[in-house]
């Protein structure tokens, strides 16, 4: 058994963009989201991802723009520090440790140099209580600093951040918890509390849901269960305050929020619908309808010109401030439970689920970005709880991405239950699919299983339903002509002793369809029909079925509902071996040999990856998560990783994702792979400062192999130095602006740096000398050439040329008549 320590579980793709308020920056350009343990920076106008301020080591649970700086942001996180962040060039500026999980933050234009961080207290009741903390922020010239200046502000807040604001830039700050709102003000360093009663004559539940502060007046609104608005107002005198009550949603408010300019108040709910209140006109409101799932926050920008959305469909959606949307940030679709298996679509890489109501979602892993939906119901899907509507709970693809099949079904028990099966065929006109065939009665009873074949000449669909029988299904063929037609029909029937079939799984090849009858496994010939053989389960309906692949194909695995993990040899038709092991998901990687089972115990999941052959697992990980994984899929890779380790070549060819309970999209990362991204992150970027886009790597490219013929046609040591003035440039034209002195002082600078200097610059004079002896002989050759060709031009014949040195006889001649002789005479004299 091996484990080691060099993988490790990470949110890669699909987290929540909703967990938090996003903030949009001051000039309407970008919006910023918390995302897992990153911070995404969105554009406005295309909608699309940016960059990420990646650093934090866990979920990032709060965002708040920086108030001396509109180009900063802080960030809190559950690893228990607070980042300030350059936004725009995605730069970590500092890092504050506070040393305990933070769960909100907020600041205040009066308060400079504080923050206001929501932290848990300790306790030991079953309750959590949380506390409201200030906390100084040091300064100091280190990147990483710790903040031990802390101070309680209240305790015993609401859990929910939404329930705490701050009022009139900082004067005080409400928050409300169950039936009270509390005002605290820091001046007079005094609260005031009001309480309201649990009901009132018309049973409405009056409990606080969230809570907004008036920019520039002295009122408060604060959101309750029952769908009201209350407007709070003179909360300075205990006794003497008064509010006023708005109504329309019908059910809890959610989110509150006020403009900048407080001339109108904005609320969202479970219907979907942005509502704007003109402030001081109660009666004076607008709606925007049908944005998606149910509002969960809002936000506006610091100039009012953009609105701010968040849905529980994991979307972010942008709004002008006359009503109209510009723009939707999807991210991962997750409702409250996945009813289909997480897919993989052959064609395009993407992930398939469960998406919003009646959807199938299609989402890129590799851009972390939601493609598109496939409506499967058709029909309009309304809000309201308890109303029993359809929803789709089965899916599938062919090998080749060609077919996908559907099972949408409504009603919870037998009797009112109807389902409908669906065969939707892939139109390359449209790169979608098409609704090809519709199936009202596939079935009696509920479907719970369903495969296509893995052979890719003939396509067959096969379910099996709690009506004691499974189905295969293929393209019809005409009576008369014999030809395959673009419709599918039932083509075989299958039962066993009338037993409910649990599950069904074709063999690598297609060549066996293995169904599974409670406790008894059946083999089918799926060209005959023909049953083979039965494989009698020890004690345990089945639960899950799957083949081995590749070296592993004449094994089948089995898991039973009695905890046992077994293996049979289809060539002997024997148990191989069989292990206790509670297995709560069992996925076979297509493009290895290699299984993975989830177990669950102990209130953990662990992972165990083996090969069908050996009993002994490849790599186990102890305490993936905590809560129950129930959908898991392996991800064919781009790039095989090549790694030698044992332990980490299960995840060479693909990658595995599973979900939690809890729909957090998880996976495995090794040190080989993050190292290959960051490698691969240094190759494709010249200069960090420099936003990555296709024309960019095109040139970047082309820059490299320039640099490629530079550097085999010219020696390194005859390249030119650089000069100061090209480093000076590159610092002036990559520095972010807003960091830089004024322009007044750069500008001498920036001019003297295209300048020559002379000064510096020494020639050795023996090769100036050599310099101009060359350039003269140079001038004195091309003097001869020229006098040569009169004179032939004057003789008329090439022969009558009279024999004269060579080039090199002439010049060695020319330098001997340049050399100075007149030392020879100081010799003659002295001669007796």
């Amino acid at each position: 058994m091996v484990e080691t320590s060099d993988i490790r579980v990470v949110r890669c793709g699909g987290s929540k963009v909703n967990l938090t308020p996003p903030i949009i920056s001051s000039d309407s350009r970008f919006v910023l989201c918390t995302s897992g343990d990153l911070v995404k920076v969105y554009s406005t106008r295309t909608e699309e991802w940016l960059h990420s301020l990646q650093g934090h080591t866990n979920q990032v649970t709060g965002i708040t723009l920086n108030p001396a700086n509109h180009l900063q942001v802080y960030s809190c996180s559950v690893d228990g520090t607070v980042k300030l962040w350059d936004f725009i060039d995605g730069i970590l500026i500092k890092t504050f440790v506070i040393g305990c999980p933070l769960f909100a933050i907020y600041v205040s234009e009066k308060h400079t140099g504080v923050l206001f961080l929501h932290v848990s207290m300790a306790t030991d009741s079953k309750n959590e209580c949380f506390q409201l903390v200030s906390v100084h922020l040091p300064k100091s010239a280190e990147q990483e600093v710790e903040a031990k200046e802390m101070s309680a502000v209240s305790s015993h807040i609401s859990k929910n951040p939404s329930c705490t604001a701050f009022g009139r830039g900082g004067e005080y700050i409400a928050f409300a918890r169950h039936l009270q709102l509390n005002v605290y003000f820091f001046r007079k360093q005094k609260t005031y509390s009001f309480s309201l009663k649990a009901t009132d004559k018309k049973g409405a539940k009056n409990a606080f849901t969230c809570i907004a502060c008036h920019p520039t007046d002295d009122c408060i609104a604060t959101g309750h269960e029952d769908g009201k608005i209350r407007l709070w107002r003179n909360f300075i005198h205990k006794k003497e305050y008064t509010y006023s009550t708005q109504h329309w949603h019908h059910n809890a408010v959610n989110t509150l929020c006020f403009t900048p300019e407080g001339t109108h108040l904005l609320s969202g709910g479970i219907e979907s619908v942005l509502v704007q209140w003109q402030y001081g006109a109660d009666n004076r409101k607008e709606f925007l309808p049908r944005l998606g799932g149910s509002i969960l926050h809002i936000s506006a920008s610091s100039d009012g010109q953009l609105f701010c959305t968040s849905h529980s469909d994991n979307k972010i959606t942008v709004i002008e401030s006359s009503f109209k949307v510009c723009g939707v940030i999807q991210g991962l679709v997750k409702g409250d439970a996945v009813l289909t298996d997480l897919m993989i679509d052959p064609r395009s890489k993407a992930l398939v689920l469960n998406g919003k109501p009646g959807h199938l979602q299609f989402y890129s892993l590799l851009r972390d970005k939601h493609l598109y939906n496939l409506d499967i119901v058709q029909q309009e899907y309304i809000y309201e709880a308890g109303l029993d509507q359809f929803e789709v709970v089965k899916a599938a693809f062919d090998i080749k991405g060609s077919w996908l099949a559907t099972v949408e079904e409504r009603g919870k028990k037998s009797s009112d239950l109807e389902f409908f099966l669906k065969l939707w065929a892939f139109d390359e006109r449209t790169q979608s699919f098409v609704l090809n065939t519709t199936i009202t009665a596939a079935h009696t009873d509920r479907i719970i299983s369903m495969c296509f074949s893995s052979s890719e000449e003939t396509t067959m669909l096969v379910t099996a339903a709690e009506d004691s029988q499974f189905k295969a299904w293929c393209q019809g063929a005409d009576a008369d002509t014999q030809q395959d037609q673009n419709f599918w029909s039932c083509d075989f029937v299958g039962s066993y002793h009338k037993l409910n079939p649990t599950n069904c799984s074709f063999s690598a090849d297609s060549s066996l369809l293995a169904v599974s009858f409670q406790e008894v496994i059946t083999i089918w010939s799926p060209d005959t029909w023909e049953m083979l053989t039965t494989l009698c389960q020890p004690p345990g309906v089945i639960r899950d079925l799957c083949f081995g692949r590749l070296s592993c194909s004449k094994y089948l695995l089995g898991t039973t509902t009695k905890n046992l993990l077994c293996c049979w040899n289809l060539l002997t038709c024997e148990l191989e071996w069989s292990t206790s092991v509670d297995v709560s998901k069992l996925q076979p990687d297509p493009f290895s040999e290699n299984v993975a089972a989830f177990s669950y115990q102990s209130k953990h999941t662990d992972l165990f990856v083996f090969k069908p052959s050996e009993p002994r697992p490849l790599f186990t990980n102890k305490n993936v998560c905590s809560e129950k994984v129930h959908r898991a899929v392996f991800v064919p890779r781009e790039e095989p990783l090549n790694s030698c380790d044992e332990s980490t070549q299960w995840l060479n060819r693909s990658q595995l994702y599973f979900l939690t309970q809890n729909m957090d999209l998880l996976t495995f990362s090794t040190a080989t792979e993050e190292d290959r991204m960051l490698s691969s992150s240094k190759q494709l970027v010249i200069d960090d400062s420099v936003a990555v886009t296709p024309f960019y790597l095109l040139l970047g490219k082309h820059r490299q192999q320039q640099q490629k013929l530079n550097t085999q046609s010219h020696p390194v040591s005859d390249k030119p130095q650089q000069t100061q003035g090209s480093v000076t440039i590159k610092e002036l034209l990559h520095t972010p602006a807003h960091v830089l002195p004024a322009a007044s002082v750069l500008c001498s600078m920036f001019v003297n740096s295209f300048l020559i200097s002379n000064t510096g610059v020494q020639q050795d004079p023996l090769r100036e000398e050599m310099d101009s002896e060359k350039e003269e002989e140079d001038s004195e050759e091309e003097m001869e050439a020229c006098d040569s060709q009169q004179e032939l031009r004057a003789q008329g014949s090439v022969d009558e040329v009279t024999p004269k040195l060579s080039k090199a006889q002439e010049r060695e001649l020319k330098r001997v008549r340049k050399t100075d002789f007149s030392w020879m005479a100081g010799l003659i004299d002295s001669k007796p």
